[in-house]
């Protein structure tokens, strides 16, 4: 300080005078824009997702979704769809100018310009302005995607006998039977066929449960042998006697059944 020439301050560069850490800019004077995207709208942002996912977790636990009977790689009637979320493209699909020939147009191409449009609409339209009908790209293109994906999955479901679905898949109920474990039928089972069809004969994978079914021991000696649908012939590597003892133990297990 000089006497009667006021005051002077010495300044330090190496402290900001404008910025202090964590605090955003002041938005207010610039219009079109109320906030910092970070942190203030990515907060809220991730606050609206994490309340929407705990709820849809929760709803999932409440009513988890139903199963289907066992797959069977033999049964030509059954007709899968795909989950509901994708009952739109899986209608899309019917359609002719997207299927058969044109099917790489219909299962990437169109789905690929769709989805691409919806992602390129933030950049097509850059305006500051909100409101719907000032925005004419993004909200044309929101909305032919909302009215196509209501459309098509209303198509597909319209189609579909839900219920008649529903009872000819419901989940099959293995019988209650006694297993006599230590019979000599069992043993020869257990060398020749639990690997495939679980040692309870309830079946796993493409080998279905031996449970219910309606063969006498002749035939199932002749499945045994010459195999049948997608088992192949000479899986069976035992004796006639044993081959005997295997029959008659599966047909005294589905009698319990009749």
């Amino acid at each position: 300080m000089k006497k009667g020439k006021g005051m002077q301050f010495v300044g330090d560069s190496r402290i900001t005078a404008d910025k202090q850490k964590f605090i955003p800019k002041d938005y207010s004077e610039y219009p079109g824009r109320t906030e910092a995207f970070w942190p203030n709208f990515l907060l809220k942002e991730w606050l609206v997702g994490a309340v929407f996912l705990v709820g849809f977790l929760c709803l999932t636990l409440a009513h988890p979704a139903p199963l289907e009977k066992m797959a069977d790689p033999t049964d030509a009637a059954y007709i899968p769809l795909p989950d509901w979320y994708f009952l739109f493209l899986y209608q899309f699909l019917k359609y002719e100018f997207a299927s058969g020939p044109y099917f790489v147009l219909g299962a990437i191409v169109a789905p690929g310009l769709a989805f691409g449009g919806l992602l390129l609409a933030p950049f097509l339209d850059k305006g500051p302005n909100r409101r719907p009908v000032n925005r004419p790209i993004a909200t044309g293109l929101m909305l032919l995607g909302i009215i196509s994906v209501f459309w098509l999955t209303y198509e597909a479901a319209e189609h579909v006998n839900w219920e008649e679905k529903a009872e000819n898949n419901k989940p099959v109920l293995q019988p209650e039977v006694e297993i006599d474990t230590e019979s000599a039928g069992y043993a020869v089972f257990e060398n020749s066929c639990m690997q495939c069809h679980g040692d309870q004969l309830q079946g796993g994978g493409a080998a279905p449960s031996l449970i219910g079914i309606d063969y006498s021991v002749e035939e199932l000696k002749d499945i045994a042998k010459n195999g049948i649908r997608t088992m192949p012939a000479g899986q069976f590597k035992g004796s006639e006697e044993e081959l005997q003892q295997l029959a008659e133990f599966i047909v005294s297990v589905n009698e319990q059944v009749k």
